[in-house]
């Protein structure tokens, strides 16, 4: 009987222990991703905390399972309490998981467009200084022997070959009012729209604030209609994701059909 009770209050503290890492690790991610946004602290100490608030996660689920075996003949608030530390553990884990799995899926670059032959340039917005300075080698030996700039366009060719430029049937100031519309639905702070051709917005990131660059260039294709390049640039980091290409790709997906 009082080895029983021992275990039962072994388990409680083990179910209550796990509860608080797996939530703990989730509420630390969120504060890590609201200080980033907010200027607190640098974005690589915000991904630090994002780190050990994931350790913290599973610590918290390998408690649970701990927890749940030590209570599985207990009364079932026990078990409620692991089982709920362990489904916060593992969803928090997918979550991380997933974006580890696309970050190793996608190249180490965060600059991307629809046209490497002329890449649109920004005339309002900047672009980082360190732009292509931070393009890495990944110890391909014949990236090393490549300058920055032409790693990055190797990279890039080699992982969004899909994007290319596209053709509407509008003309250039009428393209550049379709284009604006856009920007302004999906949030987006428009820092200029000349008709001309030249349409410059920032994408902000929901999570940790991240701000993406965005420079849409619109030229006569000599047949009544437009050519569209685009380019998506992130201000920080060196690997974008690949959220920069699916920018991309969605926003003209949904400029063709505008």
């Amino acid at each position: 009987m009082a080895d029983a009770l021992r275990k039962r209050i072994w388990a409680g503290k083990l179910s209550w222990a796990a509860l608080a890492l797996s939530a703990g690790g989730v509420i630390a991610a969120l504060i890590a991703a609201f200080g980033t946004r907010e200027g607190v602290w640098h974005f690589s100490d915000g991904f630090l905390i994002l780190r050990w608030a994931f350790y913290a996660s599973v610590a918290g689920g390998l408690l649970a399972i701990a927890a749940w075996i030590m209570a599985r003949r207990a009364p079932g608030s026990l078990a409620m309490v692991s089982l709920a530390a362990l489904i916060i553990a593992i969803l928090f884990g997918v979550y991380i998981a997933s974006l580890v799995m696309t970050a190793r899926s996608v190249p180490p670059i965060h600059d991307v467009t629809t046209n490497l032959a002329s890449v649109p340039r920004f005339f309002r917005l900047t672009l980082r200084e360190d732009n292509f300075d931070v393009v890495p080698p990944e110890g391909d030996p014949r990236l090393i022997r490549m300058t920055p700039v032409d790693r990055w366009r190797t990279l890039h060719q080699e992982a969004y070959g899909d994007l290319a430029t596209l053709q509407v049937p509008w003309s250039v100031d009428e393209t550049v009012r379709r284009a604006e519309a856009l920007a302004r639905d999906r949030g987006w702070e428009v820092a200029s729209a000349d008709p001309r051709g030249v349409l410059e917005a920032t994408d902000t990131s929901t999570f940790f604030g991240f701000k993406d660059d965005v420079v849409v260039r619109v030229t006569p294709n000599g047949a009544g209609g437009s050519n569209v390049d685009m380019r998506s640039v992130s201000r920080v980091g060196v690997s974008d994701l690949g959220v920069n290409a699916e920018r991309i790709r969605e926003f003209l997906k949904d400029l063709r059909q505008s």
